[in-house]
């Protein structure tokens, strides 16, 4: 600009001319400078803030439920209207069917074959002291991080919690149990192997002080930081207690189908991985149907803790809903695995086979997610650390073991050309695609179900050369490294 006036005094003598050049180019530089101002100031207005993100997880809820099916037993209507907001992946497997290693990987972006964090004793900060967790991405990229509840797997007293992961945590409040156990069950010894009506009142569970933190923490004015909320569920994991109404939701449910004579084709490393669980399912025969502990009440009481569960979690979205950035949030559910109840001889978790694994997995991502959209891809959980990365605009993280979804979530037909992988313990691994479920374990021994023709994985295929094709391309996916075992958390010393 100066150069110009320097210009135009050359060619004018008149001071007059000089002084009226200089104020036409003062006025016109800010008339320019003004519309620069409002031009950025409509692109800021129309560039949308940064997403929240509520992040929900339950642990032990399986697919047995109406999410998967209208008909199934168990009836989560919260989970089914939150399905209709966004994306319901029906295949959508644990990275590890046990609490630690699959919310470690979840958490991490990183796989258990990666780092070694295989059981529930697993210290996995000390094996991974450096790598951020996905609500540490967030906390370096400005978010005000918050959460309670069960979060990261607890025990010991939330010895495994990383309160470094949030700006202000609520760790899981700890297990109240009745008197004495209400199952009448002296077969099982430990406390949270009961189940029944406890306690009387909703305001005394665990989960509901977890989603009253987090209805306070929606309730909080927005603030100019754009926010990352994580709500860690606790049921249905046992002990089975919920209070008294949720028992009625659950008092006409079955059990579930089951074939008698299901170990026979099993190979030697199924046999080996499983014995040491099958003392559940054997005790669970012994008892008396009659009695409050039987398999029957064991079944109801579950679904009575998914029922209460999903009302939690309906409390936690109606708080959502009432908040200013409602249409500005994206919504993540997940359960850390899924849940035997006597399917295939086996209670509880720690297979490798389709039940312990498959879990309930919904996305709800504004402007990207069509309402009521469903994707049959198989995915793993791996997945969820990429794609928050994806969704929030913040830098990809190439350590990751899994693939971003947001092309799936922009279309669910999209192509996909990776499998779902599972792990249990050090070099256990199943591959799950549209149709098969691979399993290969430790000893090199395998088996093979196709869910077109048996859903419910009664007969295995591997042995039958007509599949040896089949067996070839799924193991490939296998991983090719088998991190060796991390310490264990040692128990704190109790004091006297």
């Amino acid at each position: 600009m100066f150069e110009r006036v320097l210009a135009m005094n050359q060619k004018t003598r008149n001071g007059r001319c000089f002084l009226g050049n200089l104020l036409t180019v003062l006025v016109a530089s800010n008339v320019l400078l003004l519309v620069a101002l409002s031009a950025g100031a409509d692109e800021a207005k129309a560039k949308p803030a940064r997403p929240d993100v509520l992040f929900i997880t339950v642990d032990d809820l399986n697919d047995w439920t109406s999410l998967f099916d209208p008909k199934g037993p168990i009836r989560v209507p919260n989970l089914e209207r939150l399905a209709q907001r966004g994306m319901f992946f029906s295949r959508a497997y644990c990275a590890s069917p046990a609490c630690n290693p699959s919310r470690t990987a979840t958490l991490t972006g990183l796989r258990p074959s990666t780092t070694g964090v295989y059981g529930n004793q697993a210290d996995w900060r000390r094996a991974l002291p450096r790598r951020k967790t996905i609500m540490q991405q967030f906390m370096d990229a400005g978010y005000d991080v918050r959460g309670a509840g069960k979060i990261f797997h607890h025990q010991y007293g939330g010895a495994f919690d990383d309160v470094a992961s949030f700006h202000d945590y609520q760790p899981m409040r700890p297990q109240k149990y009745p008197p004495k156990k209400l199952n009448g069950a002296p077969e099982y010894g430990s406390e949270n192997t009961d189940w029944g009506v406890w306690p009387a009142r909703v305001e005394d569970s665990i989960d509901y002080h977890t989603a009253e933190y987090c209805i306070k923490a929606l309730q909080r004015p927005p603030g100019d930081k754009p926010r990352f909320l994580a709500c860690g569920i606790y049921k249905p994991h046992s002990p089975f207690f919920s209070p008294a109404q949720y028992h009625k939701l659950s008092e006409k449910i079955g059990l579930p189908t089951r074939k008698a004579d299901d170990w026979n084709d099993l190979p030697s490393g199924a046999a080996k991985l499983m014995k040491p669980k099958k003392w559940f399912w054997q005790g669970m025969m012994k008892l008396d149907h009659r009695k409050p502990g039987s398999y029957q009440e064991f079944v109801r009481c579950y679904a009575s803790c998914a029922a209460f569960a999903d009302d939690q979690i309906g409390r936690v979205l109606a708080a959502l809903d009432k908040s200013p950035r409602r249409d500005n949030t994206i919504i993540v559910f997940w359960s850390d695995h899924g849940f035997h109840l006597g399917e295939k001889d086996h209670i509880e978790k720690f297979a490798l086979w389709e039940k312990s694994t498959h879990i309930p997995f919904i996305v709800v991502a504004p402007g990207l997610t069509q309402p009521g959209s469903r994707c049959d891809r198989p995915i793993d959980m791996t997945a969820i650390y990429p794609t928050l990365l994806d969704l929030c605009s913040l830098p990809p993280d190439a350590r990751c073991d899994g693939a971003s979804l947001v092309p799936l979530l922009r279309d669910p037909n999209a192509a996909w050309d990776r499998p779902a992988l599972m792990t249990y313990m050090r070099g256990n691994h199943a591959v799950r695609d549209d149709r098969w479920r691979y399993i290969r374990y430790t000893d090199g021994s395998e088996e093979l179900y196709d869910h077109q023709a048996d859903p419910m994985e009664w007969t295995n295929l591997a042995s039958d050369p007509a599949h040896a094709d089949t067996i070839a391309r799924l193991r490939k996916w296998l991983p090719k490294k088998n991190a060796k075992p991390v310490h264990n958390m040692k128990p704190p010393k109790k004091s006297r």
